[in-house]
């Protein structure tokens, strides 16, 4: 063996041994960078307007997790397409745990149904991170209508098809699906008018440009105020809130729930202690008594637990408000 040919070989002994060092440290430091998160802002992207559900629930957490991370969490609502632009943008961003979504269940488990082409896959390009509360929807009417009662309101409203009108956060929304449930087990026939979520909906009814809704819980305080009237719950339980107001499954509409859950995801693809970081820390929010007070006077319950069980619960809705979706032949528009 010549001595330059010894030179070049230490050499390249020593180019690998540094290289294969390099590509050995990079687990450590990912590993390192994913426990050093977070180093920088946040942002939760809130997939409808401000002012309805998922805003005040991700308005209610960001501050206490902000709190909680030692960084800015910031909100930034991305409405449209039922959740899918918000959606779509968080699908897209980097999976390093600094975009955030908070949306309703539906985009997971409504949208696939109304949307055959969209744009991302919300079950394979999203992980579910904490579910946040399970929102209840509440039949609520302008207090002129004369009916008193939910029995009394659904024979006006078979006495008047075509008459009425319902408002709702847009076509596929959950108090969308719980209207078209309501027309279909009651038997009636009312227009649907959608919005562009749930706070201009609430407005036009208090303003008595429609004549009823199925309200996720922000004009609760209006029903309080009797602005508006409070005729049941859309849910298989009564609402802590109203024990005397039945449900509608109580009224002869068996089996009637509207539930939907809401909650956090993020980018496919972010590191799992980073999931679980946030899971664990959004859940202790969740059991506090001002965020759960919060949550309550939307007349929701807060619902701690796992990302898997998050899923599963999207995954039985899916089946559930397909069914519907289906039965009505709902489309997006």
């Amino acid at each position: 063996m010549t001595t330059t040919f010894k030179r070049r070989h230490a050499l390249f002994t020593l180019a690998g041994a540094l290289a294969l060092g390099a590509v050995a440290a990079l687990p450590a430091a990912h590993a390192q960078q994913q426990a050093a998160w977070p180093t920088k802002p946040i942002k939760v992207v809130v997939n409808f307007p401000p002012g309805g559900a998922a805003d005040t629930i991700a308005r209610a957490i960001s501050q206490p997790l902000q709190d909680a991370l030692g960084q800015p969490v910031l909100i930034e609502n991305r409405g449209g397409a039922n959740g899918n632009i918000g959606g779509e943008n968080v699908a897209r961003a980097a999976p390093d745990g600094y975009t955030l979504l908070m949306s309703s269940g539906g985009m997971v488990s409504v949208n696939p149904h109304l949307y055959p082409k969209m744009s991302f896959d919300p079950v394979k390009d999203l992980v579910p991170v904490a579910a946040a509360a399970r929102v209840l929807v509440y039949l609520v009417t302008r207090p002129s209508l004369p009916p008193q009662d939910v029995k009394a309101f659904i024979a006006y409203a078979k006495e008047r098809p075509g008459k009425l009108s319902y408002g709702s956060p847009g076509t596929g929304s959950s108090p969308h699906l719980a209207g078209e449930m309501f027309k279909s087990q009651a038997g009636l026939y009312a227009v649907h008018v959608p919005y562009r979520g749930a706070a201009p909906a609430l407005q036009d009814l208090l303003a008595g440009q429609i004549d009823f809704c199925f309200d996720p819980g922000i004009g609760l305080n209006q029903v309080k105020a009797g602005k508006l009237r409070l005729l049941a719950v859309g849910s298989p339980r009564r609402s802590p809130q109203f024990p005397d107001v039945p449900t509608l499954d109580e009224v002869g509409l068996k089996g009637f729930d509207a539930d939907t859950v809401f909650g956090f995801y993020a980018p496919a693809g972010t590191p799992a202690p980073i999931v679980a970081r946030l899971n664990t820390e959004i859940n202790k929010i969740l059991a506090t008594p001002v965020v759960k007070e919060r949550i309550a006077n939307l007349g929701g319950e807060a619902l701690p637990g796992t990302p898997g069980a998050f899923h599963d619960r999207a995954m039985a809705d899916s089946a559930r408000f397909g069914a519907i979706i289906q039965e009505r032949k709902i489309l997006a528009e």
